[in-house]
């Protein structure tokens, strides 16, 4: 089954206690794309300006990444420059600039339009209705926001929200979206504005699934080195995503596996920086951590 991802197209410039780099590739659709075509080919749609690296995208499409949406516009590509704390949970933005970026309004190329696994990345909500009223028939919606767009944009997110099966927020923007600080009462309001299914990240303390009827909850993988957590959701979006859309499969056992695979690539993209360990893997030490969840969560109840 297609799979699509709309979102950035970036260079990240960050530094971390452990090290840093300088304009890598970065951006949401990257990410997300790095982790999905270890299970599925994926199409991008998004913007670079002039200065944008093409040969480092271009080496992608050997990947199992189709560029076919991905524009080209005079001017300077988005630019994200952060820093974080030791415990690598805090950062501060140093600098951004959109560039081309401000822009963009997606356009899905004609033989994207019938994509059935569908990933808005963290973009305007706006956009990404946009984006949905270019696809014909999806199996699965699943989108990304953040705080800038609960705040400013609340009313169009709401909009957003009746259109989509899938919601990935991290702990902090659920809260914020529903206004209550408890994650499992947040997830149900969530549930109540449209979304069939809402997935709350929670960085080191794993990720949660919440639907109408059950609550499934995957650890994040212990790791005994980390070098930089950008893009980590989004990798794990790909995971997720890349899962479905591999196996045409949203039944709830398989969305549980989904939320392995979207930890399981989670844990591999902050073992380096920017996508680099997410390019060096293989599917098949992908499926070998994976099963080594089972090992992680997997007991019996002695009878008291």
């Amino acid at each position: 089954m297609s799979l699509l991802v709309v979102g950035s197209v970036a260079l990240d410039s960050i530094e971390t206690p452990f090290g840093s780099t300088a304009d890598a590739l970065g951006g949401s659709a990257v990410y997300f794309s790095c982790a999905s075509r270890l299970l599925h080919p994926v199409s991008i749609v998004g913007v670079v300006g002039s200065d944008y690296p093409m040969h480092e995208l271009e080496s992608l499409a050997a990947d199992g990444i189709d560029l076919s949406g991905l524009e080209k516009a005079n001017g300077e590509s988005f630019r994200w420059k952060g820093k974080y704390s030791y415990d690598l949970q805090n950062r501060e933005t140093l600098d951004t600039r959109l560039g081309v970026f401000a822009d963009f309004e997606p356009t899905i190329p004609q033989q994207l339009t019938s994509s059935r696994y569908i990933f808005l990345g963290n973009i305007d909500p706006k956009l990404q209705l946009g984006v949905l009223d270019q696809i014909d028939d999806p199996a699965l919606v699943a989108c990304d926001t953040m705080n800038y767009w609960i705040q400013s944009k609340r009313d169009t997110l709401l909009d957003l929200l009746q259109r989509i099966d899938v919601l990935m927020v991290n702990d902090a923007e659920a809260r914020e979206l529903s206004g209550d600080w408890n994650i499992h009462r947040a997830a149900r309001w969530i549930l109540d504005h449209g979304p069939r299914m809402v997935v709350i990240k929670q960085g080191e303390y794993g990720a949660v699934l919440v639907d109408g009827k059950s609550t499934f909850y995957v650890p994040a993988f212990p790791l005994e080195e980390i070098f930089d957590p950008t893009g980590a959701g989004d990798a794990f979006a790909g995971g997720f995503m890349g899962h479905l859309a591999k196996t045409d499969d949203t039944s709830p056992g398989n969305l549980r596996r989904a939320m392995v695979l979207g930890s399981t690539m989670g844990s591999f993209a902050v073992e380096k920086f920017s996508v680099d360990k997410l390019r060096e893997i293989d599917a098949n030490q992908v499926y070998e951590r994976a099963h080594q969840f089972s090992d992680l969560v997997s007991f019996e109840m002695a009878d008291v």
